[in-house]
């Protein structure tokens, strides 16, 4: 089969190697669609902390399985899409239902090979009934629960004011559970073209630059009371310790990104809101379920989220030309 594996930060190259063969209870999918993410440029540019290569990269995978283990549910041809995150099932987190937040937690495509091939051998546990989705859509289902997982994490309501700080996949997924949750949605990113994509495509009404007159801009469009709920989606310290200040008294600041390094924030500020601080790791089952169900009754736009496509052999040569041309690129997905 063919895969792509990143042999170290710049150098991708299309091999062949032996299909993969299942053991036990593995199911084996022909992979059709890998979605691209922040992790894959990250591991391409060298700025990934957790991997060693060469590796395999993809974890937002859709398919179709070729072969399940005796006494499966799943079938032969079935669309699925794989939930990458593989937990020991164990540890004190997996015990008390949090495997997304597993100790020995293994993500695919990070600490292991992922999907960026043909074909993967893959426990029965992590593979994910997509039917009645295409298999684009199916490559889509991973970064939206991770969406949905953030917003279940914040439980904004109907009526609240929601602020959600960065308009890259992750957030805009995050923006758009949140407008299924009956919230009044605000989007803020530094790249305009983001925004103006979020506001004329996706149909979000409240768009806001982060520029120096983003604190004012933010009081005003609140009457001075801030949001019920912020999700910050930037993964970059210095916004997630400044989205604190959008948090209305008695509100609450879920950190959807992760970033190396100590993030501070101002004691004074935190505590005379009484605000809730609220870490978003990875999804749950349930999180998969939501999205899948959501496509499926046509509440969230996927054409319009998928703007480039590339086949998998010219990958190597377009993923450079994907992290160049960043800020009009939402969801990329390569085909096999």
């Amino acid at each position: 089969m063919k895969a792509i594996v990143c042999d170290e930060p710049h150098s991708l190259t299309l091999v062949e190697r032996p299909d993969p063969v299942p053991r036990g209870t593995e199911v084996l999918v022909r992979i059709g669609r890998v979605g691209l993410c922040g992790t894959d440029y990250h591991i391409y540019e060298g700025r990934h902390p957790f991997l060693t290569y060469p590796r395999v990269m993809g974890h937002e995978l859709g398919g179709e399985i070729e072969h399940v283990p005796p006494g499966s549910n799943l079938r032969v041809g079935q669309t699925v899409a794989v939930n990458p995150y593989i937990a020991c099932g164990s540890c004190v987190a997996c015990r008390n239902g949090k495997p997304n937040a597993c100790v020995n937690i293994t993500v695919l495509g990070v600490h292991g090979d992922g999907g960026m091939c043909e074909r993967l051998a893959v426990t029965e546990h992590a593979v994910i009934d997509a039917t009645g989705l295409t298999i684009d859509q199916a490559a889509m289902v991973e970064f939206l629960a991770i969406g949905a997982h953030a917003v279940a994490r914040g439980a904004p309501k109907a009526g609240d004011r929601v602020l959600v700080v960065g308009a890259g996949p992750i957030g805009v997924g995050t923006a758009l559970f949140s407008r299924l949750n009956g919230a009044q949605v605000t989007l803020v990113d530094t790249r305009q073209t983001r925004l103006d994509y979020a506001r004329d495509v996706l149909g979000f009404a409240n768009v806001q630059k982060a520029d120096a007159d983003l604190s004012e801009a933010m009081r005003l469009a609140t009457e001075g009371e801030m949001f019920d709920v912020v999700l910050d989606a930037t993964g970059v310290l210095a916004a997630m310790a400044n989205s604190l200040q959008f948090v209305a008294h008695g509100g609450a600041l879920v950190l959807v990104g992760v970033a190396p390094g100590d993030l501070v924030l101002p004691d004074p500020e935190f505590h005379k809101r009484e605000t809730t601080l609220i870490g978003s790791r990875n999804a749950l089952a349930a999180d998969f379920d939501r999205v899948i169900a959501a496509i499926r009754e046509g509440h969230i736009p996927t054409e319009a989220l998928h703007t480039h496509s590339v086949a998998g052999n010219d990958l190597p040569t377009r993923l450079p030309e994907l992290i160049e041309e960043a800020d009009h690129v939402l969801k990329a997905i390569v085909r096999f």
